[in-house]
């Protein structure tokens, strides 16, 4: 059996009769398969204990180890009691170590935040190096996962901040949310289902071992590495929900370094020797440092794994928007040549689409060439066409003014409602009459719209391939086994955004292709 449907199966049996608990129980194996540790922060009540107990029976013959911190817990109560018999036969300090965390393989601490200072400085080498000093003894644990518990975030200023940063992968925990789950889980009426019960796909310490060897082996490709940057990017200025404020969010390099460990361990269970993007999406609960701001770090995310599609469709959607310029002005010229319209001939083309309209605001005002040519002459009759004037968002001290049917269409900041007519001559704006500036005796054009073409670019296959790449990425992200629910719909939301600017671009696409409005 392949590893990845062994995991699937795993996982299956390990959530059967939990409620809403998969996030919790399968990042929690992830970690354990990447020997990192896990935080599970919320309220009492909510399952916390039974993710690690659940997370005892992954391994073959595992030995399990919890205790519920206290102000007043010792060391003896976490690491084993001094040895009366070794101090007394030997002088020796050592610990009775049998039946406690260094011998367990599965540990769980509640209200980890309430250990002393002995307590936090030995779990910091535990969590570490997987090391405990007994006596002149250092012992190599046999520890596969820490998980710690609590309702509340480390105090400031209480010298937290490095047990803090041990817990790789940080989880709320909520109680059930979907009633349907919550009435299953209160028509359930087995009173407790077997946490510890061996099956077939259990993980042996041999195996254990033979994976880390070749988790190790697992390489991190070009374009995972710049999706991290990607990420590293975003996290100096996270937009917090309901504020005008951006968060600069610290992740320390140990953290980095430890999450590419966690994507090769994703890697390697869903049989690949290459880390791919689809792995990155959880690392989001490796990244907060505040609840919240896990939404907005998923975000962050679920964006950067998209970055490469969004800019290609942008440079697309770019170049059709240059092409669909080009082939209008050249439409309306040839238009105006056909009927023998030459009043416009002697205007002068700024930047291969605009006239420039003197003696308006400060003298840098444009029309798009084909607006201008479009327009209705003037007569008190006739209702003016409608249009918009709007600062330039290339070069914002530039006014260019746009003959539009819908102005709404315009979404530039500062953008004005304006009539246009125009004579042979003049381009009157609200009513008010302003000469065009024409080429001058002697002068010539020079930015002519013959220096310009439409591209020769197969627009169709290219947005196809952009839509079969964001499909294929996301079906990925669906498969991934430690992809939530919760996170699927966040894709789902983000990636209708980029479907909607696919679409967009097949618009222009087919007004270039065959002149449709």
């Amino acid at each position: 059996m392949e590893i990845t449907q062994r995991i699937r199966l795993l996982l299956s049996e390990m959530n059967r009769g939990v409620y809403e608990k998969e996030t919790e129980i399968n990042l929690s194996l992830l970690a354990a398969l990447a020997g990192e540790s896990i935080l599970l922060l919320g309220p009492p009540g909510v399952a916390k204990s039974m993710v690690a107990r659940r997370l005892k029976s992954a391994f073959t013959d595992a030995r399990a180890f919890e205790y519920l911190m206290s102000r007043f817990s010792t060391p003896d109560e976490i690491f084993g009691p001094v040895s009366i018999s070794r101090l007394k036969e030997s002088d020796k300090y050592e610990r009775a170590i049998d039946g406690y965390l260094p011998t367990a393989d599965v540990v769980f601490l509640d209200e980890i935040w309430k250990a002393g200072p002995a307590i936090q400085n030995t779990l910091l080498t535990v969590i570490n190096e997987k090391l405990f000093r007994n006596g002149d003894k250092e012992l190599h644990l046999p520890l596969k996962l820490l998980v710690a518990a609590s309702n509340e975030l480390p105090a400031q200023g209480e010298g937290l901040e490095a047990l803090w940063d041990r817990f790789l992968i940080r989880i709320l925990c909520t109680c059930v949310k979907q009633e349907e789950s919550f009435y299953k889980m209160l028509l359930d009426d087995s009173a407790d289902h077997p946490e510890t019960t061996a099956c077939e796909w259990q993980i042996s310490d041999r195996e254990y071992a033979e994976w880390q060897a070749e988790i190790r082996r697992v390489t991190l490709p070009l374009d995972v590495l710049s999706c991290i940057t990607a990420i590293r990017h975003g996290l100096t200025s996270v937009e917090m929900q309901n504020s005008d404020l951006r968060r600069n969010v610290y992740v320390s390099d140990r953290r980095w370094k430890n999450i590419v460990k966690l994507l090769k361990t994703s890697a390697f269970v869903h049989g690949r020797t290459e880390v791919s993007m689809t792995d990155l999406l959880p690392v989001y609960h490796c990244l907060w440092s505040e609840p919240d701001e896990s939404v907005a770090i998923r975000d962050i995310v679920i964006r950067a794994l998209f970055v490469s599609h969004t800019k290609q469709i942008a440079g697309i959607a770019s170049s059709l928007k240059s092409d669909l310029k080009v082939s209008r002005v050249r439409e309306a010229l040839d238009k105006a040549r056909l009927a023998g319209d030459r009043r416009d001939d002697d205007l002068l083309i700024t930047e291969h689409f605009y006239y420039q309209v003197e003696k308006h605001g400060t003298g840098n005002t444009y029309i798009f060439i084909v607006d201008y040519r479009n327009l209705k002459e003037y007569s008190a009759k006739d209702a003016p066409t409608l249009g918009v004037m709007y600062a330039d968002p290339i070069n914002p001290k530039r006014t260019i003014i746009r003959a539009f049917a819908d102005t709404g269409a315009v979404k530039e900041e500062g953008t004005e409602r304006v009539t246009l007519y125009r004579d042979d001559k003049h381009l009157y704006i609200n009513g008010v009459r302003f000469p065009m500036r024409r080429l001058q005796r002697g002068e010539e054009q020079q930015l002519w719209l013959g220096n310009l073409s439409v591209t020769d670019r197969d627009y169709e296959t290219e947005l196809d391939a952009a839509a079969t790449s964001i499909d294929r990425l996301v079906r990925d992200l669906s498969d991934n086994l430690f992809v939530s629910e919760e996170d699927k719909k966040s894709v789902a939301q983000y990636v209708s955004i980029v479907r909607k600017e696919i679409a967009w671009a097949r618009v222009d696409m087919r007004k270039l292709r065959y002149g449709d409005e």
